[in-house]
């Protein structure tokens, strides 16, 4: 089995050099169009893209989503991520802090972020597996603090857990567990999938115990199962559990089952999972989220061109999601949020 340092290296390496993509499933996003608007009543110029999220002002409805941490070479990674935030004003979430915990725990990996993006919203990140297997309240507001985190992302990984050569598919009491964290820790939980998505039912168990931040992250980009299958064997089609690359729920689905709940609860619902342009965050956002949030489409790009791909990358998303935006006739996020979009098979449209 290989040590949780290495499997961390061996994640970031396929993520950016291998497709571990959905090989057929796709995010869903593709099946809606804009609802185009020949009178928006707006210039180019009025266009705002700014938004708040944890009480800080992002430049973009963006969040770098949970990447890496905990080996030397993610101190690099997390640095230029965190440059990246600090410099555009969006949100950085950092991969999963659990090695911080233990002896030589590369805690540099994790507590950079904090010094090169000091005015980023930056999220803290733990499994939920390891609340159910020895980590208390006490151990995760130390993650908090390491990193001076603005919120604390739980994942919600069973299906990676499952195939993974060193996993612990073992959640039960997981959902005792968070709503223990919500009343206990200094700031706001957001509880995650990693990109097999969360669907209505379990969004709403989450609701019921006080979650008020989901991040649905569906399925149609990154197969964290196809990920584990890669590392698991070099011929995955005679895999028993192969057909599990394809296991989860599109993210359009999810964002829309997800936002109906919002009559019975107020929450922040950020829509990630195969969100890969401006274009696609546009239409999450219409689909009913608040922002959205992207992981290996930004973490591809540093890897081929360091920190000024990245930011060709990003200055591109901003144009789309603005273009987007005027010709819909929306000035704003919260206009964004109401328009409605078009079914592309059916030329239906979708109400929320």
């Amino acid at each position: 089995m290989a040590s949780t340092s290495s499997r961390k290296e061996q994640h970031v390496r396929l993520c950016a050099e291998s497709d571990v993509r959905f090989r057929q499933k796709t995010t869903g996003l593709e099946q809606y169009d804009l609802d185009y608007c020949a009178l928006p009543e707006l210039d180019f110029d009025d266009v705002d893209t700014t938004t708040y999220f944890l009480g800080k002002r992002l430049r973009l409805p963006l969040l770098v989503s949970s990447m890496t941490g905990g080996y030397d070479g993610a101190v690099e990674i997390n640095a230029a991520l965190a440059r990246i935030c600090q410099k555009w004003g969006i949100a950085l979430g950092v991969g999963s802090m659990r090695q911080a915990l233990e002896p030589d725990a590369h805690e540099r990996s994790f507590a950079i972020a904090r010094e090169l993006a000091p005015d980023a919203p930056l999220v803290a990140n733990i499994g939920a597996t390891q609340l159910v297997q020895g980590v208390r309240p006490a151990d995760v507001e130390r993650l908090v603090r390491l990193i001076g985190a603005d919120a604390l992302a739980v994942h919600l990984n069973p299906l990676q857990e499952l195939l993974q050569p060193e996993g612990t598919p073992r959640f039960r009491g997981v959902l005792a567990a968070i709503e223990e964290l919500v009343h206990t820790v200094s700031v706001p939980v957001i509880v995650k999938e990693v990109g097999a998505g969360i669907s209505r039912r379990v969004a709403q168990s989450l609701l019921h115990v006080g979650v008020r931040i989901i991040d649905v992250a569906g399925a149609g980009g990154t197969s964290w199962a196809g990920v584990e299958l890669l590392r698991a064997t070099d011929d995955v089609a005679s895999h028993p559990l192969a057909p599990l690359w394809e296991c989860g729920i599109p993210t359009a689905e999810c964002i829309t089952e997800v936002a109906t709940l919002r009559s019975h609860y107020t929450f922040t619902l950020i829509g990630s999972g195969g969100i890969a342009t401006g274009f696609d965050a546009a239409k999450a956002i219409a689909l009913g989220a608040d922002l959205v949030g992207s992981a290996r489409p930004l973490l591809q790009a540093l890897w081929r061109g360091g920190q000024e791909e990245l930011e060709r990358v990003l200055t591109n998303w901003e144009l789309q999601l603005r273009a987007a935006m005027f010709v819909t006739g929306s000035a704003t996020i919260a206009q964004l949020q109401r328009v409605t979009l078009r079914r592309r098979s059916a030329n239906l449209s979708f109400t929320k």
